[in-house]
């Protein structure tokens, strides 16, 4: 879901996805040497209202050039990065940048239109492959090819209100790890009163389909198969998810009366301290601070309740398949200065992300195992400016779950599963095994007609 609020949108730290502004269209047409050089271009460049975001781009560039001297970066601005309306446009009509950004979900269809390079003969030049989560890099394989770069990652967790649960006589420190756990705390922080909502969920704009598919990969279950061919939600573990929100709403009375919710209801009411507990990204934190009024020592960040799977997005960077062997090699070192060195880059550097008033520690992204994970967690801690030990369980608990990414079609699917979840919110008697019937069916057809 790239819309809502599953980006990160601070000063520094990856605003390439989250800012909704009108897309610079700009094509790749510039010359592929220029004095001896060779030229790329490249997008996600911050656009001129970002001002210091985009000055950290530029410094960075500038620094890269000066390290390689025969390599010309040429920046194009395009926001939102990946503008879905001119996305598949731009691919086709080969005006694409030589090296472009893309979602997780646009992986499989840039292979399949036969638009992007296959990287695999020369990712061994690329210093920090090996050093990136295996998770990560196995959404950019293809048939045993490497046809992208990831460059960040994000996993869906639970946001909970520490001053919430020591009121309602919870352990802030011990936040739920089942989805039983989750409803016996929302009733207790709603018996607060006060318009205190224990959790709160998504049921309108393809948000609740969104959450459905979080919570059912949460309970173990898959929205399509394995082949991506039949819909797999007419499921006990879909009917799980459904009736524990049903109970929440109707028998508990912790989600409150008001509904059909987008994420900014969610942010509004956990800024303002109303609400326990939602599901989202460790990104959402700073937009509650920054945005809705909340206070950073209130807000915690649990991994999703079932200890099954969680929901990721993330992004990175694919090469046109029109480029030259020097210019994917140009645009692999352009990668590793800019995005894949623990502690610097445009990403990585804390220190002065930290003097721009940027939080520092939160738990994603979090792209590198071993020794280069270690280098850059050492460097986050060293500027950090956030209480990590909020976090801790989050990071504690990701380590066990299985990391699953959006289904094929996935806004359509998530219309779909939206009416299921709002009705289930919104009607005391809605038939749950019909609802799922029903959207096993519209499902089916979405994976049939693509």
């Amino acid at each position: 879901m790239s819309s809502t609020g599953f980006r990160r949108t601070f000063v520094a730290i990856g605003v390439c996805s989250s800012l909704a502004l009108a897309a610079a269209a700009c094509g790749s047409s510039d010359d592929e040497s220029a004095g001896g050089k060779t030229r790329i271009t490249v997008n996600c460049e911050p656009p001129r209202s970002a001002k210091v975001d985009r000055k950290f781009f530029e410094e960075d560039i500038a620094s890269f050039e000066k390290q390689n001297p025969d390599i010309d970066v040429v920046a194009h601005d395009a926001f939102p990065c990946q503008d879905p309306k001119t996305f598949d446009a731009k691919l086709a009509g080969g005006q694409m940048e030589d090296v472009f950004y893309t979602y997780f979900t646009d992986v499989r269809h840039v292979v399949g239109i036969g638009q992007a390079a296959d990287l695999t003969p020369y990712v061994k030049e690329l210093k920090s492959y090996g050093t990136i989560q295996q998770q990560l890099r196995d959404i950019y394989t293809v048939d045993g090819r490497i046809y992208g770069i990831p460059r960040t990652g994000y996993s869906m967790g639970l946001i909970y209100n520490r001053t919430l649960f020591e009121r309602a006589g919870l352990d802030p420190d011990k936040p739920p790890t089942t989805w039983e756990e989750v409803r016996a705390d929302a009733k207790k922080i709603a018996a607060l009163g006060g318009g205190t909502v224990g959790y709160a969920d998504y049921s309108a704009q393809n948000q609740g389909g969104w959450h459905f598919t979080a919570e059912l990969y949460a309970q173990g279950g898959d929205v399509v198969s394995a082949d991506g061919t039949k819909a797999t939600v007419d499921t006990p573990e879909g009917r799980a998810v459904l009736q524990n929100l049903h109970d929440m709403r109707w028998t508990d009375n912790s989600m409150g009366s008001k509904q059909l919710l987008i994420i900014n209801d969610a942010q509004q009411m956990m800024g303002s301290g109303k609400l326990g507990m939602y599901l989202a990204a460790p990104d959402n934190i700073p937009i509650l601070v920054k945005e809705k009024g909340g206070d950073y020592k209130d807000l915690a960040l649990a991994p999703m309740p079932g200890g099954k799977a969680t929901l990721i997005g993330g992004d990175g960077y694919m090469v046109n398949k029109k480029a030259t062997p020097e210019q994917i090699r140009a645009g692999l070192k352009w990668l590793d200065h800019m995005f894949l060195t623990p502690g610097s880059g445009f990403l990585g550097d804390y220190s002065r992300a930290r003097k721009h008033d940027a939080p520092v520690g939160l738990p994603e992204p979090r792209l590198f195992t071993g020794a280069a994970d270690a280098e850059d967690q050492e460097a986050k801690k060293a500027d950090a400016n956030v209480p990590v030990e909020n976090y801790q369980a989050f990071l504690d608990g990701n380590q066990n779950l299985r990391m699953k990414i959006e289904p094929p079609g996935a806004q359509q699917i998530y219309s779909v599963l939206d009416g299921v979840v709002s009705a289930v919110l919104t009607k005391k008697d809605a038939n749950i095994d019909q609802l799922l019937k029903d959207a096993s069916g519209k499902i089916d057809g979405i994976l049939a007609r693509s």
